[in-house]
């Protein structure tokens, strides 16, 4: 998968596709991401796989930032 575009707002991470598909995720699921500053948040760098945070030690999987879906809780 082409990555295009990384980019963050306060509350989330969001990916763009060279397809132009864009998804994002809220950064609270990525706890590494959520407290990190926004000069360490845009030091990633890009693999065939996925994105790595180097100075943060995280990582995220194109393949699972597409894929996954939250299961929200049956009341």
């Amino acid at each position: 998968m082409e990555i295009s575009k990384i980019w963050f707002d306060n509350n989330s991470i969001f990916l763009e596709t060279k397809k132009g598909i864009k998804k994002s995720m809220p950064l609270e699921w990525f706890p590494k991401l959520e407290k990190a500053t926004n000069e360490q948040r845009l030091n990633y760098e890009l693999s065939p796989f996925g994105i790595h945070w180097e100075q943060i030690d995280e990582d995220l999987s194109f393949e699972g930032f597409f894929e996954f879906k939250k299961e929200t809780e049956k009341v």
